[in-house]
């Protein structure tokens, strides 16, 4: 009988000690949540935050990085979204939070040369503290996130995967961003407001 319990305990610290490594603690948004501000460093050099959009409605936010998989096969579909909605007042704002000593492909170096390569219309942040992550409570590369704007307050309006279908964008049959950002524009709530991302695990310092 001690064994076991000596075992359980043991389980459980290790489970504890699994989620605490994947969270990202009590600060991290939840539903109808409000934003804080924040200010990180964008590819062309300037620093950009969310209030310097006076007359955004609100935002799509992306979680991504370079060299995840997932991410790449969602690039020209982020591209697609702020083509989209930018001037509906949605743009998106794509952030990279990776580690970069783990994965020197996602540098703030390599950041730059993507998104020139590929044409980005939107910013593409370097959060090198990981702490907007943090905030967030992202976790994948993708993780997405609707936010809508009301005066001086951002919310959390959606959170979670930008389709149902990272490998074929051509067999998408649920696309939770464009529908969470076109429930908003409409003044309504949005009805699928939580999915599970699908991605790789964002890599932590």
């Amino acid at each position: 009988m001690k064994i076991y319990k000596t075992v359980s305990l043991v389980a459980l610290a290790a489970v504890s000690f699994v989620l605490l490594s994947f969270s990202n603690g009590e600060s991290s948004y939840s539903l109808h949540s409000k934003v804080k501000d924040f200010t990180l460093e964008n590819v062309n050099g300037n620093k950009v935050s969310l209030s310097d959009y006076k007359k955004a409605k609100g935002f799509i936010v992306v979680f991504t990085c370079n060299h995840c998989p997932y991410a790449k096969m969602y690039e020209s579909r982020i591209m697609a979204l702020d083509k989209e909605y930018a001037s509906k007042g949605f743009p998106v704002i794509a952030i990279s939070s990776n580690d970069e000593k783990a994965y020197p492909s996602d540098s703030f170096e390599n950041m730059k040369k993507l998104a020139k390569e590929k044409g980005y219309t939107f910013p593409y942040l370097f959060d090198a503290t990981q702490q907007v992550a943090k905030d967030f409570g992202a976790q994948k590369t993708p993780h997405a996130y609707v936010l809508k704007k009301e005066g001086k307050d951002i919310t959390v309006e959606y959170v979670g995967a930008i389709d149902d279908n990272p490998r074929d964008a051509s067999d998408v049959r649920k696309n939770y961003i464009k529908n969470a950002v076109d429930e908003l524009l409409a003044g309504k709530a949005v009805s699928k407001n939580k999915t599970i991302a699908i991605g790789c695990g964002i890599k932590w310092m």
